[in-house]
């Protein structure tokens, strides 16, 4: 099976499998009442209830056919934020509803990469890329102008909020190798959050405001390919007690987007087999 989505508990140190698949399948987001995963694939989105059925069905995403893997569920249930290429030929973060629909324009300024939503609702974290410079942003879901809270310190991506809304954390490699780092939402109180010998990408706060989920590659692999063998590892809000969870064979698509259960007791995650 090419993918296989699945689901460990950071309480017991078990995995379970989902749902396993031929095809590539990326990113999978918790609903917030816990009964579904989000994923996508083929440019589309599905979604993979779970039960003992655990089936995919796809959601309807109107003109956007060219999904990407940034996307998520609003806290509340009600909304998709996706990020799609479609009408605009670069990354465009829309919103819909998340029964499906037609959707929205969010951004004006392309390309742009979703990556988190706020606690209360009401806005987007999210990468731009502006000159050929990769950095944070946050917007209304309503649109508007973008608030920009890096400023090509080396290459900034994979916003997400903490459950508090205190904190954006995020991957940079302003220092050398990517490393993850938070910031206050209005840009203030900059920290660096790892500091070693692996490149780190995309930090989940969990929503309990306590763990903090990366995934880790090698220290000589540049960007986040797939089809590597990586880690996932956990750490403290603060950055401490930073352990490997365990290996896999994943990287891309692995965890791109906020991936916790609701109850901040598992989270989700793609393994994958070679091409």
């Amino acid at each position: 099976m090419r993918s296989s989505v699945e689901i460990y508990n950071i309480r017991t140190g078990e995995s379970r499998v989902v749902w396993q698949t031929e095809r590539l399948v990326e990113a999978p987001n918790f609903s917030p009442d816990g009964r579904y995963l989000l994923l996508n694939g083929d440019g589309r989105l599905y979604r993979l209830a779970l039960d003992s059925k655990a089936e995919a069905v796809q959601v309807d995403t109107g003109f956007a056919t060219l999904c990407n893997n940034d996307h998520g569920i609003s806290p509340d249930g009600s909304l998709i934020a996706i990020s799609d290429k479609t009408e605009h030929g670069k990354s465009c973060i829309y919103v819909l509803p998340a029964k499906g629909g037609t959707p929205r324009q969010v951004t004006r300024n392309l390309p742009s990469y979703w990556h988190g939503w706020s606690p209360d609702g009401q806005r987007f974290s999210y990468c731009g890329i502006r000159d050929d410079v990769f950095d944070v942003y946050t917007i209304s879901i309503d649109g508007g102008e973008e608030t920009r809270l890096t400023h090509g310190e080396g290459r900034n991506d994979g916003p997400d909020y903490s459950a508090d809304g205190q904190w954006i954390y995020f991957n940079s490699s302003r220092t050398g190798l990517m490393q993850i780092w938070r910031i206050h939402p209005d840009g203030t109180g900059l920290q660096q959050m790892t500091n070693d010998n692996y490149g780190n990408w995309f930090a989940h706060p969990s929503p309990k405001n306590d763990k903090v989920v990366l995934i880790s590659y090698a220290a000589d692999v540049f960007d986040h390919p797939r089809d590597l063998h990586v880690r996932l590892r956990l750490m403290d809000m603060d950055g401490g007690n930073l352990t490997t969870l365990f290996e896999l064979f994943g990287g891309q698509g692995t965890i791109n987007v906020p991936n916790w259960s609701p109850d901040g007791d598992e989270f989700a995650y793609v393994r994958y087999e070679p091409a």
